[in-house]
Order: structure tokens, then sequence, then C-alpha cells
């Protein structure tokens, strides 16, 4: 393989952290040419010094001063604020963009990555699900590849090598239920972030595994599907699989079914995406049968984990919905992890915003924006009127 060139927009996140840890793994196959974070400035420094990128971002200017003094010496250049997080990937000695960021933050470095050529690595889900029409389309425009990274994406897509001129009738996104699968309403009603963080096969970061807990995630992961898979709401199906070894499924017109398992384990998705079309060795533990004597699957529960449902209304509604329901998800989560929100609170969150924000059919980016923009603004409104509301009535 030629060695491949990697900027990592989030690389102190979970995706990031792990994506490096692959490269580590891969010196010939694949070298560090950009690194950025938000916040987490020291963790970006210790990056930047072992994997020697060209030039890293620092989202937050307080901490430019701190980045730069540290990498400097090195020879590293180091840039900071929000244009420059945009604008980074677009570099000439870019091959392949892993966008790793966290919610609607990858969407414009994603289109730009796109609009100068570069092959996008995609975990950050948010962005197809805000904006699939426009990143399908530029992506198109533009002879430029998206590899996903999600492990129910990265399933579906490795299921579908030789397939890609066979129709698809329906795939299957397993989900592990998180750690209140089986429970009902009346037992989530006092659940706080500690058991919501607990999840039982992976280990994520703090919104994602939030966003596991509450189904939102497998919500989110349907609505990327579409726009990936060119597949109709209908053709999307979510089944709870415990066990997280049948990581998705797809099921041909003919009823033939294709599956792909393994241990639950981000960084061989990563290292897919990063190495398509090869596979390359690795030395990640390996599935044994007899460790799982049994695989078993379930109906998920909607009426439970409500925000599962308004997924798929967000979906077959379509237009600037899906932007809504994301910020919504966003700000929800955020005031969860603060103990600022209930866990059943969160989907109420996001019913009323869906019900209250303007809906645009056909919305570009400067009204997505504008979506993202005032449905956060709504969002911490009811979760302040809520909390209002709590203390009046605890006097």
């Amino acid at each position: 393989m030629k060695k491949r060139n990697i900027a990592i927009l989030g690389s102190t996140g979970s995706i990031g952290t792990q994506a490096l840890e692959v490269i580590r793994t891969h010196p010939s196959v694949f070298a560090v040419e950009i690194l950025t974070a938000q916040n987490n400035a020291g963790l970006l420094i210790e990056q930047a010094l072992e994997f020697k990128p060209n030039a890293v971002v620092i989202g937050n200017e307080a901490h430019y001063e701190k980045v730069t003094q540290a990498l400097e010496p090195h020879l590293i250049k180091v840039f900071c604020g929000e244009e420059s997080l945009e604008q980074i990937a677009q570099w000439d000695t870019v091959d392949t963009v892993l966008t790793a960021m966290v919610g609607f933050a990858g969407l414009k470095p994603t289109l730009n990555a796109i609009a100068a050529g570069k092959n996008i690595a995609l975990a950050n889900k948010e962005t197809l699900v805000v904006a699939g029409h426009i990143i399908t389309e530029q992506a198109r425009k533009a002879g430029v590849n998206i590899y996903p990274v999600d492990s129910e994406h990265s399933a579906i897509f490795q299921c579908m090598a030789g397939e890609f001129h066979n129709p698809i009738e329906k795939i299957y996104l397993t989900a592990s239920g998180g750690p209140f699968r089986g429970k009902k309403a009346d037992e989530l009603k006092e659940v706080k972030k500690e058991a919501a963080l607990n999840h039982p096969n992976w280990e994520m970061g703090c919104k994602i595994t939030i966003d596991s807990a509450s189904m939102m995630n497998k919500g989110l992961e349907v609505i990327e599907a579409k726009w990936l898979f060119n597949l109709k709401p209908h053709q999307i199906e979510v089944i709870v699989h415990p066990q997280s070894i049948v990581h998705s499924i797809v099921q041909f017109e003919d009823g033939s079914m294709k599956a792909q398992m393994g241990l639950p384990d981000m960084k061989l998705p990563i290292q897919y995406a990063l190495a398509y079309p090869d596979r390359i060795r690795s030395d990640f533990p390996r599935f044994q049968f007899p460790d799982y004597p049994s695989l078993t699957f379930e109906k998920p529960d909607f009426q439970t984990f409500r925000n599962l449902q308004l997924a798929y209304d967000a979906m077959n509604k379509g237009g600037n919905m899906p932007c809504i329901l994301n910020a919504a998800n966003e700000v929800a989560v955020a005031a969860f992890l603060k103990n600022q929100s209930g866990f059943l609170q969160m989907a109420q969150i996001i019913e009323e915003c869906m019900n209250t924000i303007e809906f645009i059919e056909n919305p570009g980016y400067e009204e997505l924006y504008q979506t993202n923009k005032d449905t956060r603004k709504l969002a911490h409104k009811l979760i302040y009127k809520d909390q209002t509301i709590s203390q009046q009535n605890c006097k």
C-alpha cells in the first residue's frame, strides 16, 4: 500500500485516540498529517509530540499560546479557532480525512474536505443526519468516497463488498440495548448519568454513550444508513442484539442475508475505513464461538425508548426535521450530563422542539445552520422552564 497521510478531526476523543492506536501499529501504512481538538490541549500536545504531524488546530483560542509554546520548537505548525478547524483538512498533503468531531460542528469541516476532493472516513454520524442530502450530492459531484466508521455501517459496507450491483431488500442495524435494556419508563424516572454511562459492551465518549442508553444513537444511525446506502425508511430495521457480536445484516432481494461479526472493538472499523480496499493484519482479539454459545435478538421497545421512534419520525418527515432532532438531542444530552435534565425528559425536549421549530422541506446549508441555532435556543429554554417549575413545586 502507498502510505496514506491522515487528518484526524477530533483526535482527543474516543474515535480519534483509537485511530491513533491503529496508526501507531501500522507506521508503514499510515502517517499523521493533521490533528485537531477543541479543548483538550494537553492530550493534543502529547499526540503531536509522538506522531509529529505537519500541523495541529486547537479550536478554543484560549489554549493557543500553550499549544504553540509546546509544539513550535518541534517545527509543528499550530492554528486555532473555528475557521481553522473548518479549513485545515483541505491541505494538499492530506489523503484521507477522519471526521471524529462530535455533533453539528463536524458538518462544515466535512463539506470543506469533500470540496477539496478528500476521501472521508466518517465517524461523525450527525453530519449525515443533519445534511445527508447535501453531503451525498457534494461527494458524488466531487468523486469523493465516504467510508463509514460506525461499526454498524462498516458492517453493512463490508457485507456489500462484491455486491454493490445487487439491490438491497432490507438492512438490520443491531443495537446492544445499552445499560437499560428491558427496563420500563417507571424504572428510568430517577436514572442518573453514572448508570447511563455504564455501557455493557462498548467503550465510547460520554455523548454517544448517553445516546446509546436512550437509543438515540441507533436512531441517528438509522438516518445515517438511509444516506450512506441510498435506502428508503422501510428498508431499515433495528434489532436488539445484547451480545454485540453481529454488527449488522444485509438482506438481498433473493432473501439471502449477510452478517458481519466480531468482538466489539471500534479499532477494527476504523482500520477498515482508513485502509480500504485493503485489509491489513491486526492483533485485535479474535471472536471464539465457544465463548458465545447463544446469540439472541429482540425487538426494540419504541414506547420506553421514545428517541428511536422520534428518529424514524424525523427521517420520514425529511427536510430540516433530522437537524431539529439532532440539535435538540445534543442540548438535552449535555443537560443530562450536568444533572440539569432527567433521562426521560430528553425525549420530551426533543419532541417539543420537533413540534415547534419551523419545518423546511428542502433546506440549504444556511437554513440548516439557522435551524440548528434556533433549536438549541428553544431546547435551552425548555430545560430552564422545566427546572423553574420543578423548583417551585419543591417549595
